[in-house]
């Protein structure tokens, strides 16, 4: 290769790229290149080993490692001279991380953002790990060191680096495959109690939640609370501790630093077992899911400060993560400026007694705000406080001689001012990419938000639909892309994008009975049909068969930062079904089900979306076919009021002539069961209520049709 043929990879070529991630690298002395054909043909012709690092706008020790080795010359003129670096952002690409993350954690026994890997030029890990410091340090080598360690084995002891990296590459295809040779029966309603009863072991009863060795750090897990949650209510499963760990948990995290108690909304996770101190990058996936959790818990029990959580959650959504056309942007960062006009993380979120008493106008305000909140001179967090519900109203009212309602209105006024405040602040970045897999998520919670708090976030919902729709769906293709940013569409669209997307569409036409939702849902269906089965290895891959072929073909099975995207695509597919002519949809989630049920029963709780998913197979769902132009008010109040985990809403025009119109927008020729001969009765909504071929007759109160069993049949 000629040095005029390298020259245009010779280079950072990261300003040529949409993502803010890779933007805030551009000015590296590095010649960082994105993932592409171009830079690796370079690694390939000039026979260099890869350096990969993975990580994402919002990730702390992303840009802690930028700043003291991607910015330092020396250490880019080992990268420069050594290796191809190749920069991507995960959460553009959360294939090639699953692929990668995937050997780090079997060699390391861990994962983390930055991902550091080295890679063969065919793209073959044979050294991983995450973050490096620029000097040697608690047992970490210096990344400088390291560089030259490795450049040196690569060129003395290269035979034995390609041996390695097809070991390692035949141990990430036995992850990622995991598929048995003697797939089992489909798992039975048992497997949601088995996930319980294993959550309820490995709870922290202390503080809430799971993980961190007695130590921390703890992070949400909402698929677990939806287990917990849909166990506790089961007839023969019911065990008082399943609700307790779930409200236990939920109310760790509605009182700790996790949730933003000025601004509203949720940082990513918790440093700590007590659920003070979070890292403080908010994500856009955490504030759809956690709310979710919340609105189900509200149900559950009645308690109001549930579905506040979710309230105060939708309104920094809306005031702080949505574009002016109706998509929701990605994250906010956990670093801005402080005083010194320094990056620091927190900075924006953290409080001094001084500060909030310059904040608040009324003295007794700012130490009634200071007391409930933690705020105190020595503080929690490197000097200043992160706030958390630190004394209860009640005992607040005693102490200061206030009825708790003054009490109440009197913090209300104080964290108005203390948000007026924090505005003046220099705030964190925010990552503007629109991932329409994350959108999906944020659809499904503010769909939820309308149906469990009787308000209007589905216009939330649709507008983000629509915005998605519009700039990231092909109608001839029928294919989906994943990101949209300042007017650039890129990347093809992974089993998460078209299965949380197809939920969110299909969630929405739960909330709005609008049918051009559902017709959205049902291609977005076929499309992962098409798409991510694979018939003969009965499972859905993450990747699409049309995509680019990397050195293992990943599947995602188990919930992380997200649920499972096979879980959540079989939900859908299970959903789908009930809305066409033929049974192949829920043939494939049944195959799917079947293939990884000895995976998911032997580890229900990491599996928690395939779990429900199995549920929702083996029980299944509690169809609600509403046969009504307009919802009665005591309808809306029912659902809204009423734990149904399990349900679909089925509205459907009340006159088969508004029904003959729906089938022609879905391309059905003849209704299916869940509409066929249910339409309205006497002139008024009706409603009928069926669960396993078993229906209640036509009731016009739908309070009455949840109540009917088949026993009065």
């Amino acid at each position: 290769m000629t040095d005029d043929a390298a020259e245009p990879t010779a280079r950072n070529r990261l300003d040529e790229e949409e993502s803010p991630y890779l933007r805030q690298h551009a000015d590296n002395p590095v010649n960082w290149q994105p993932w592409d054909d171009a830079a690796l043909e370079k690694a390939r012709e000039e026979e260099k080993p890869i350096f990969l690092s993975i990580g994402y706008s919002a990730c702390h020790w992303c840009h802690v490692m930028a700043d003291e080795s991607f910015a330092d010359e020396d250490v880019a003129e080992l990268l420069n001279e050594h290796f191809v670096p190749i920069k991507v952002d995960r959460e553009e690409r959360p294939d090639l991380d699953s692929v990668y993350m995937s050997i780090c954690q079997q060699v390391t026994g861990h994962g983390g953002w930055p991902l550091s890997a080295w890679l063969t030029p065919e793209g073959k890990p044979f050294y991983v790990g995450t973050y490096f410091p620029n000097e040697e340090k608690r047992g970490m080598p210096a990344f400088p060191d390291l560089l030259e360690r490795i450049a040196h084995s690569w060129d003395e002891q290269r035979e034995d680096m390609v041996e390695r990296a097809e070991q390692w590459t035949a141990a990430i295809e036995n992850d990622l495959a995991s598929t048995p040779d003697q797939p089992g029966d489909a798992p039975d309603e048992s497997a949601l109690e088995l996930a319980a009863d294993t959550a309820v072991r490995g709870a922290d009863r202390e503080y809430g939640g799971w993980g961190g060795g007695g130590s921390g750090p703890k992070f949400p897990q909402p698929g677990r609370l939806h287990a917990l949650m849909r166990a506790s209510e089961r007839n023969g499963i019911g065990k008082e501790s399943y609700r307790e760990v779930a409200t236990e948990t939920l109310d760790a995290m509605a009182s700790g630093g996790l949730f933003d108690h000025v601004g509203g909304g949720f940082h990513r996770y918790c440093t700590d077992r007590e659920w003070v101190v979070p890292h403080f990058e908010k994500m856009l996936y955490d504030n759809a899911e956690i709310p979710r959790a919340f609105l189900a818990g509200y149900q559950l029990t009645g308690q109001e400060r549930y579905a506040e959580v979710p309230r105060r959650t939708f309104d920094f959504v809306e005031r702080e993560l949505t574009h002016d056309d109706g998509g929701f942007f990605s994250t906010l960062d956990a670093q801005s400026e402080n005083e010194a006009g320094e990056d620091e993380e927190g900075a924006f979120f953290v409080w001094t007694p001084e500060e909030v008493r310059e904040a608040v106008a009324d003295e007794m305000a700012a130490d009634l705000f200071c007391d409930r909140f933690g705020v105190t001179e020595r503080g929690n967090f490197e000097g200043s406080t992160v706030l958390t519900l630190a004394a209860s109203v009640e005992d607040l009212a005693e102490e200061y001689g206030l009825d708790e309602s003054e009490v109440e209105s009197t913090l209300e006024t104080a964290r108005e001012q203390v948000f007026d405040a924090r505005e003046e602040r220099p705030r964190p970045a925010r990552d503007e990419k629109v991932l329409a897999g994350w959108n999906g998520l944020m659809i499904s919670a503010f769909a939820e938000g309308s149906i469990v708090l009787n308000d209007e976030y589905d216009e939330s919902a649709a507008n983000a639909l629509a915005f998605v729709r519009e700039r990231l769906w092909d109608e001839e293709s029928q294919s989906l892309s994943r990101r949209y940013k300042d007017n650039d569409v890129s990347i093809q669209g992974y089993l998460e994008d078209y299965a949380f997307l197809g939920r969110g569409a299909l969630d929405l036409f739960q909330a709005t009975g609008d049918v051009e939702h559902l017709a959205f849902a049902l291609d977005l269906a076929r499309a992962i049909e098409r798409e991510f089965w694979d018939e003969d290895a009965g499972t859905l891959y993450f990747t699409p068969s049309s995509g680019e072929s990397l050195v293992a073909r990943p599947q995602e099975l188990t919930d992380r930062s997200t649920p499972s995207s096979a879980g959540v695509a079989v939900q859908l597919l299970l959903s789908a079904d009930h809305f066409v002519a033929d049974d192949r949809f829920e043939t494939v989630a049944e195959r799917v089900l079947e293939t990884h049920s000895n995976r998911i029963e032997a580890s229900p709780m990491e599996h928690a979306s395939l779990v429900l998913a199995a549920d929702q197979y083996s029980r299944g769902a509690l169809e609600l076919t509403l046969a009504a132009d307009e919802a009665p008010e005591s309808w809306r109040e029912t659902l809204a009021e009423t734990y149904l985990p399990d349900r679909l809403l089925a509205w459907r025009p009340a006159t088969a002539d508004g029904l003959d119109g729906w089938l022609e927008t879905l391309g059905l020729d003849e209704a299916p069961p869940i509409w066929a001969d249910r339409s309205q009765r006497d002139g008024e909504p009706t409603v009928y209520a069926c669960r396993n071929f078993a229906c209640s007759p036509p009731q016009h109160d739908l309070a009455a049709a949840l109540s009917w069993s088949p026993d009065e049949a």
